[in-house]
């Protein structure tokens, strides 16, 4: 009867340690997910930064060709 038991606590603890891996792993899917979207969101405001800072660029340049331009006319 002991082994019987010993399989019945083993079963027990096989399936208590398949419940917790599900568990985890969908907890790391719903974090697998989280950092994807947040991946995404940094890529697309790394994007927009780029822009903007090409464009700040072009303005500093055609400044500085007008003040190079007013300083030879004047």
């Amino acid at each position: 009867m002991s082994e019987a038991n010993d399989n019945s606590a083993s079963l027990r603890a096989l399936a208590l340690r398949i419940d917790e891996l599900v568990l985890l792993s969908r907890r790391l899917a719903d974090e697998n997910r989280s950092l994807r979207q947040s991946q995404e969101a940094l890529v697309s405001e790394r994007a927009n930064l780029l822009a903007k800072n090409e464009q700040a660029r072009s303005r500093v340049e055609a400044m500085i060709s007008r003040l190079r331009a007013l300083e030879q006319n004047g």
